[in-house]
């Protein structure tokens, strides 16, 4: 691999075979990314010939898939191949890569309410630059201004899906890996009333991550969020403060600014005992 790539190169060959903007190749993408590896990187003509051919693509293909498809789902993400193609200076995506994703709205939309701070429900390229800054400065790693420019844009052009200049809700859970969403695992409508109980101790105590018995805070956000997308997998931040408004008016019944176990329960129609 050309080690002298740099980020900005990096952008243009992922926007290449990532022709249809979902942050992964697999499939068709993936063979013309591996036959395009193989032409552009010096293999010796008889080997050339040798490789390319459809299995030879597939072994090639395969070798790389094992080592490199960290997630084992067959699709080739963009960290994953940040890991092999940029070199170690280059590689600022790998700060986005956490022992494990976030497995918890709530952190999230810590995150979220933390860099949005106009409150706009966007995060600007500003706000990003921000963002970006302070996890630099997590990973105890140096950044002059003009990288973090650099850099900025080019989580920009990687991340802003419909291209407005700015980041929404969706935008950053793709950067931060946010996994899947936690009330998927629920399907109260078809339970008893038993079931749905239980369910619903379970759900409470996810979002509840301070343990004081009452959501408050991100925990509310994390929520609202969750429950969103249940019916419309894609919300801005403007949407989710709609909804949250929403909510705490339905929801907090003594005008505290939480929602206590017992009030969450009553606004889902469950009397607990």
């Amino acid at each position: 691999m050309d080690r002298s790539l740099d980020a900005a190169a990096f952008l243009q060959i992922w926007q290449h075979f990532d022709v249809d903007d979902n942050g992964y190749i697999d499939g068709k993408q993936l063979d013309a990314f591996f036959r395009h590896m193989l032409e552009k990187f010096g293999m010796k003509t008889e080997e050339m010939t040798e490789e390319m051919t459809e299995d030879g693509i597939k072994g090639l293909r395969d070798r790389f898939m094992s080592a490199f498809d960290t997630a084992a789902d067959q699709r080739l993400q963009i960290q994953e191949l940040a890991t092999v193609m940029l070199p170690e200076e280059e590689n600022f995506l790998l700060l986005f890569r956490r022992e494990t994703p976030l497995d918890n709205s709530v952190e999230f939309m810590r995150i979220w309410r933390s860099y949005d701070s106009d409150s706009s429900g966007y995060i600007s390229a500003t706000e990003l630059k921000g963002f970006l800054q302070d996890l630099f400065l997590q990973h105890r790693k140096s950044i002059t201004p003009e990288k973090l420019e650099v850099y900025t844009g080019a989580m920009m052009k990687m991340f802003d899906k419909n291209r407005d200049g700015r980041l929404d809700l969706n935008d950053l859970a793709r950067i931060l890996a946010l996994k899947e969403n936690f009330l998927l695992k629920f399907k109260m409508e078809a339970c008893s009333q038993e079931d749905r109980k239980r369910d619903f101790e379970k759900i409470f105590a996810h979002y509840d991550v301070s343990k004081t018995g009452e959501l408050e805070g991100p925990e509310v956000d994390g929520f609202v969020k969750d429950m969103m997308e249940l019916v419309k997998p894609s919300i801005s931040g403007t949407d989710l403060d709609k909804f949250r408004k929403s909510l705490m008016g339905h929801c907090d019944i003594n005008g505290d600014g939480k929602i206590q176990k017992n009030e969450l329960a009553l606004c889902l129609g469950l009397k607990l005992s």
